[in-house]
């Protein structure tokens, strides 16, 4: 039998099914899916399987100094032991393996791990193969033609392990230790991830040390004829010393001197008319960086955007999506592929147009690799209905690039007309697209035009509507993710592969929060403190020369024992700074974190509250006075509080922010809201169906006795939350949850079911259209069913209409989903196959 093994289950299902020409069946051990045909066996990992760690005697924080960490031996460790025994199970009935992983530096590693875990049960031959996209071209001239694994880039991989395990590990213990940050407080540190936390700090620095200035921009518009349609607006310019042009004017009186002469002419007469057309040259082909970018502009973070290209590349769609290159091959036939798209609903007129011209010459960018080719789509073209809503979106962005690197230049024609008027400069800058070239196929670059009609030198204007518009200069802007990713790429720090994964990393660790990435006070304090203490730690300098080392080993030069000893003496190094400075290290980030949790002063006692998190996990506010000070105020239980800038003006508090992904929203001030519901009065709703009269279970006291039921209440917390809850809390505990904003009105229409008043939320935006809650006792129950449509949704390859289309076949939920027959599930749901399903299920194990 020959074993294959693959990435991940759906690469392993997609190559069965190129293997076996579509008729490999498929078996589950261990809960592992394992695809059949023939005397073939194909199983498909969850990227590693295996992982680096130390020893046990090194888990206790407390016991050991995080300086013995950069010399501590590492260990290897399964991560997924289902996978694991499933494999080396396998392995035991094979004659021989072939490694079928991703073809990059982390693949080449996952590759060598199931390697090494098949060689431990089973004495057989093992083989590579290597392919740029999962179609059966590809994959089967690659099963034609087994390699050796490249140990040496495998190397390379394990070293980037060994050395972000030993650094992020030592550096974390040690800052978290001394700022007696534990627990899930503690503080973060990576190789890679701290200098690039340092770019977003060093930008939010510029940005809060910014000091505008104040200028003024004039504008009027220029009127050709009595036609209201050929008026065009104009800007005031005029000539600095230096001889170049300027449209700001930053001495205020200047400015309202040129307004009122402005403002005194009726007309302008034109002085010089200049024309010219440039050529606008198509995008090169994408590689991981510019794809982020481009993706980004859609809306998609660098993360949500590499997952579902990495969905399209596994189900045969794109080409490997982690590249550097941007030149195609040689072997890409553009003609070829534009042909396969001309038969198409959704780019066939597109590609049919392109194939009209003389010449195809599909552009090339600056880079040019051997590993993969840049990011383009297959000749394996999906339908409509195979892809989710982004799935598509995002195939339908890859296609269009590729259709515009094979389009022609753009031609634009450009006039610029000046004009006198009362002693002022007037100038308009119009464009026209004249060939649309490659805008034709691709829409996501701007092709605004600018109207400015056809005048003539010593032509008179009509003048109207001047107007002078005060204006400040404005601080540099935070990068979005795709810049960053750009910076990180221009600077050395990470590769193609993990950048993505760092600023998602700096998301989940509490580091930066919205989009544009803005820094934390944590992670502002974190930089500083590493700045001060030990710049190493942040210095992308260093990254970059062991990112340049690891390529060496990939490339034979150096060997990984070369390179991790090297990073482990960085370490030490770094060690020694921080040993000189070990209390300043923990007074500076005890100090900074204690300002960053501080709202203001207690109204008890007057020392500072502060943002405290209880031994249960939850948050709270509470005096830095205690135990001589108890006074505490409470928090909401969704989310992770973050104290913001904004005060409240009546208590003094900076207000609270509760960081909780798309759900997160703006607490304010604790004071207030605890003080709204102290002030609050319950609205009695109806009966509690816990306890109520009429209730299964009827209430009764401590003796057995009946006692007066319960009722349901509207009810204000001091956390800021709202419930329907029955009035014989603590008693009784059923409750249902409310919306945080808006007025609750109660209607008289009821429940039939329930006997409750339906409720209506009015958020004081539009009253017209308030928000119709019903009521709360159904309400709660569509919520819990759309709870589980959305663990669904967040299924890869899964968008709203799919996961509808499996509420209707009865699927509503994960568990629904695990112990479902997936040849049922497809023959009722159009468009989703058994192998889909079974994919669907082994994402959720």
């Amino acid at each position: 039998m020959e074993l294959i093994v693959t990435e991940k289950d759906n690469a392993a299902r997609r190559i069965a099914d190129i293997l076996s020409d579509g008729g490999a069946g498929a078996d589950r051990r261990n809960g592992v899916n394992v695809y059949r045909w023939g005397d073939k066996r194909c199983v498909g990992l969850s990227g590693h399987v295996v992982g680096v760690d130390f020893p046990p005697e090194y888990n206790d924080w407390r016991d050991v100094e995080p300086v013995e960490l950069a010399g501590a031996s590492v260990v290897k460790n399964a991560t997924k032991e289902n996978i694991v025994s499933t494999l080396q199970s396998l392995a035991g009935e094979a004659d021989s393996a072939v490694i079928a992983t991703d073809y990059d530096r982390e693949g080449e590693l996952i590759g060598k791990e199931a390697y090494e875990l098949i060689d431990a049960v089973a004495d057989i031959p093992i083989k590579r193969v290597r392919f740029s996209s999962i179609t059966e071209r590809e994959v089967k001239n690659a099963f034609a033609a087994p390699d050796d694994l490249d140990f040496d880039l495998a190397a390379a991989g394990e070293a980037r392990q060994i050395i972000d395990l030993v650094w992020g590990a030592a550096l974390t213990r040690y800052l978290s230790l001394t700022a007696g940050q534990l627990g899930n407080d503690f503080i973060s540190v990576g190789r890679v991830q701290s200098p690039t936390l340092k770019l977003i700090v060093d930008r939010e620095r510029e940005i809060r040390a910014f000091d505008p200035d104040d200028y003024w921009e004039l504008f009027a518009d220029l009127q050709q004829g009595d036609d209201e349609d050929e008026r065009f607006e104009a800007q005031y310019f005029y000539e600095g010393d230096d001889g170049t042009e300027n449209e700001r004017v930053w001495d205020e009186d200047e400015a309202e001197t040129a307004y009122e002469k402005l403002r005194g002419a009726d007309a302008a007469t034109v002085e010089s008319v200049r024309r010219r057309t440039r050529t606008d040259d198509p995008p090169a082909p994408f590689n991981t960086t510019q794809y982020i970018r481009a993706a980004g502009s859609l809306g998609y973070s660098a993360q949500r955007a590499m997952s579902i290209a990495e969905e399209l590349y596994t189900t045969g769609w794109i080409t490997y999506p982690r590249t550097d290159n941007t030149v195609y091959p040689e072997d890409l036939d553009p003609e070829e592929l534009l042909a396969t798209f001309a038969d198409t609903g959704a780019f066939g007129e597109d590609a049919a147009s392109l194939l009209e011209q003389d010449d195809i010459e599909p552009t090339a960018g600056d880079n040019e690799t051997t590993d993969h080719p840049p990011i383009h789509p297959t000749g394996e073209i999906p339908g409509r209905q195979d892809l989710s809503e982004d799935e598509w979106e995002i195939y339908e962005l890859v296609v269009r690039r590729f259709l515009a690197t094979c389009a022609e230049p753009a031609t634009w024609a450009h006039l610029r007309v000046v004009a006198a008027a009362n002693d002022c400069s007037l100038k308009a800058n119009g464009k026209r697209l004249v060939e649309a070239g490659y805008h034709a196929v691709y829409p996501y670059v701007g092709s605004t035009e600018n109207y400015v009609p056809e005048v003539e030198e010593g032509e008179e204007l009509g003048l109207f509507d001047p107007r002078m518009e005060a204006k400040e200069t404005q601080p540099p802007r935070r990068r979005g993710q795709s810049r960053l990713i750009e910076t990180m790429e221009k600077m050395g720090i990470g590769t193609k592969a993990t950048r993505h994964e760092t600023i998602q990393k700096l998301y989940d660790r509490g580091y930066v929060e919205e989009d544009p990435p803005r820094p934390t006070g944590l992670a502002m304090a974190v930089v500083e403190a590493a700045e001060r203490f030990a710049d190493r730690i942040v210095d992308e300098g260093m990254t970059a020369q062991l990112e340049g080392d690891m390529d060496a080993i990939a490339n034979g030069e150096k060997s990984l024992e070369e390179v991790t000893d090297e990073s482990r003496e960085m370490l030490e190094a770094v060690f020694e700074d921080l040993h000189e400075h070990r209390d300043e290290v923990g007074d500076f980030l005890k100090e900074s974190l204690k300002a960053d949790r501080t709202l203001g002063p207690c109204p008890d006692c007057g020392e500072d509250l502060l943002v405290r998190r209880s031994r249960r996990g939850s948050y709270f506010v509470g005096c830095d006075g205690y135990p001589d000070c108890t006074y505490t105020l409470p928090l909401p239980s969704q989310g992770e509080p973050t104290v913001i800038d904004e005060t409240c003006e009546e208590h003094g508090l900076r207000h609270v922010k509760m960081l909780a992904g798309r759900s997160t929203f703006v607490h304010g001030c604790p004071l207030c809201k605890a003080d709204e519901a102290d002030a609050a009065e319950d609205r009695v709703i109806g009966a509690c169906p816990e306890c109520g009269d009429g209730a299964a279970g009827s209430a009764a006291n401590g003796d057995g006795e009946a006692v007066e039921g319960g009722e349901l209440a509207i009810k204000q917390l001091r956390s800021g939350s709202r419930l329907v809850g029955c009035t014989r809390y603590p008693d009784c505990d059923y409750s249902l949850p409310l919306p945080r904003r808006g007025d609750i009105e109660v209607t008289d229409v009821r429940c039939d079911e329930h006997d409750l008043p339906e409720l209506v939320v009015r958020d004081g935006e539009d009253d017209d259209d308030p928000w119709e809650l019903g009521c709360p006792i159904c309400n709660y129950e569509e919520y819990r069913e759309r709870q589980a449509a959305s663990e669904i949704e967040d299924l890869d390859g899964v968008g709203a209409k799919t996961a509808e289309k499996l509420a209707q076949a009865g699927i509503e939920s994960l568990d629904d989903l695990s112990g479902a027959d997936p040849d049922g599930v497809a023959g009722e749901v159009q468009g989703v196959s058994a192998d889909r399903v079974r994919e669907w299920q082994a994402q959720v194990g």
